[in-house]
């Protein structure tokens, strides 16, 4: 019995340490992936007080402010707030007065409102720009306030302001298991999947700190009292039920902020319980049958009907545990296919952050173009060249319809949700893809051989095959980025009757012979900074759309993928 309770707690430990083990895992991949998107979110609203310093209507409203000026610029701000997903922008003076805000004519309107005392406004008057996260000192919402000076730092005009808030993001995080949270240096929760717990402590403050977060007023009124989560030693969190729960950090890129993803134990901790049961069973099983055998030696024909009896339940016992294990494990595949949606949601989400800064370059120019367009229109129409003026507006139109063009594909391509698969045309497939990733090339001075127009329609769903040409293009502009000629090309084999194939080949390096029959497992990957899931999820995406993605001899001389799909 002893040896039985030994080898019992022995498995126990084991198990225990191999599923908290997992479970980090977990959540720090979790983390990670919530990181990402929150930089990528940040990185797209860090744009907009550098693109709105050089807007010339901040710059003529602060010169001469007057009612009309300010509520024109007012009409713009919030447009341009509606659109960018942005809380809140406004335009303060170089006194600390805000003139102009997107949320003019509301009852919570910042216009005639004074933020001198705010650090980010005398920060982007010194310093050109600002970053400070808090509560709103009218809202009370805590988010991140992203500031730049306005005019030269020798005579600065004002200051343009964009409010960043948590929300959107944070409603994506509560899709996935766990809890993620945004905390500050003093352990003050800024944002969260349950919205109840923002603006309470993971720790009680000291005197100290709380006595500068009042003066400062960087948190309003807030109490900054304890909520349903408290930091514990050795990187725990003790839950809303007293549970033990698992956390994985991550910093916030350019911020002091962290993110945390917290992972309940109890789980794992049952889990643990029956993995400890099938190691120590076959041990505990053959430790009775040993003692049954010494014990039948001596009384052999007495013992004989209770082994038997002992051997049956044991089995019975054993058969009821393999039951229950088989429906778990039916469970657990159901929710690896959910899973798996929102891994490969998630990696396109990771592709548009990508590609952004790209995109964002493709768009400027054509505003830029549109904007000049405009200018010689209006010296045309006060000339009285009708003609010249029809001519700019049409060149406008189509520079407008080619931004259109742009950002459809954007909201098409991050568009979340799984369409049966049907006919498609493979040369507009080719051509979405390229429009999100096609800058890339131009800036990497990459050579793109494209196949000929005319291609076959396939059976696929259009955004997750595209989802896998843009992963496979990204792929080999990363391959041939220390490459002294880069070149990349897209083939096409539409002979067979049944089967399209297109292949993607590059004169890279090639894969790695140590990779090259694990490419495709999770978290296998040959960069650096690679997290080693996209050739995984597409190829998952390949397999359910009826077709296959394997490697195969570059023509290049480099690496090739080969997608293989099912004709129309």
């Amino acid at each position: 019995m002893a040896v039985a309770v030994g080898i019992w707690y022995a498995a126990l430990s084991f198990s225990r340490q191999d599923a908290l083990g997992r479970l980090g895992g977990e959540a720090e991949g979790l983390a990670v992936q919530h990181s990402r998107l929150l930089d990528s979110e940040l990185s797209r609203f860090r744009l907009l007080p550098i693109v709105l310093g050089e807007y010339r209507d901040l710059g003529e409203a602060l010169a001469s402010p007057t009612a009309d000026a300010a509520r024109r610029l007012d009409e713009k701000l919030g447009f341009l707030a509606h659109e960018t997903g942005a809380y809140i922008i406004y335009l303060v003076d170089q006194k600390g007065l805000v003139i102009s805000a997107s949320n003019a004519g509301t009852e919570d309107s910042f216009v005639g409102k004074n933020f001198s005392f705010r650090p980010y406004f005398s920060e982007a008057l010194k310093d050109g720009t600002a970053e400070y996260y808090g509560a709103g000192a009218i809202s009370g919402r805590p988010g991140l306030f992203l500031a730049r000076r306005v005019g030269a730092a020798a005579a600065p005009a004002g200051v343009v302001v964009v409010k960043f808030e948590f929300d959107a993001v944070s409603r994506i995080w509560a899709n996935d298991p766990g809890e993620t949270l945004v905390v500050d240096e003093h352990q003050i929760i800024l944002a969260a999947s349950d919205p109840s717990q923002v603006l309470t402590a993971l720790a009680p403050l000291s005197p100290e700190d709380r006595a500068g977060i009042v003066a400062s007023g960087q948190y309003r009124d807030a109490a900054l009292g304890p909520g349903n989560y408290r930091a514990e030693d050795a990187g725990r969190i003790r839950g809303p039920r007293q549970q033990i729960m698992i956390a994985a950090e991550q910093p916030v890129a350019g911020t002091r902020l962290r993110l945390l993803h917290l992972l309940d134990t109890r789980t794992a901790l049952q889990d643990a319980r029956v993995e400890a049961w099938l190691l120590a069973l076959p041990a505990i099983l053959a430790l009775a049958v040993i003692v049954a055998a010494i014990w039948w030696r001596m009384t052999r024909a007495a013992r004989a009907a209770a082994d038997r009896r002992a051997l049956e339940e044991a089995v019975a016992a054993r058969t009821a545990e393999l039951r229950a294990e088989m429906a778990e494990r039916t469970r657990a595949e159901d929710r690896y296919r959910d899973a798996r949606e929102e891994l490969a949601q998630a990696n396109r989400l990771a592709s548009v952050g990508s590609i952004t800064a790209g995109l964002m370059h493709e768009i400027n120019q054509p505003v830029a173009t549109i904007r000049t367009l405009a200018e010689n229109a209006r010296h045309h129409l006060a000339a009285n060249r009708l003609d010249r003026v029809g001519a700019n507006l049409d060149a406008a139109v189509e520079v407008t319809a080619r931004i259109g063009t742009i950002t459809q594909e954007m909201r098409r391509f991050s568009r979340r949700g799984r369409q049966a698969a049907g006919s498609e045309p493979l040369d507009a497939m080719i051509a979405g893809a390229l429009l999100l990733v096609g800058n890339r090339f131009h800036k990497a001075g990459v050579r793109l051989d494209l196949p000929a127009k005319g291609q076959p329609h396939v059976l696929a769903e259009r955004v997750r095959l595209e989802q896998v040409i843009v992963n496979l293009l990204q792929n080999a502009i990363d391959a041939v980025a220390e490459i002294a000629d880069p070149h990349v090309a897209l083939l096409i084999d539409a002979e067979g009757r049944d089967i399209v194939r297109l292949t993607v080949a590059d004169n890279g390096p090639g894969i790695d012979p140590a990779l090259a029959k694990e490419i495709f497992r999770p978290f296998m990957t040959g960069k650096p900074d690679g997290l080693g899931l996209g050739l995984g999820i597409a190829q998952d995406i390949m397999n359910d759309l009826g077709g296959s993605l394997t490697t195969g001899p570059s023509p290049l001389g480099g690496a090739a993928f080969i997608i293989t799909m099912r004709r129309a």
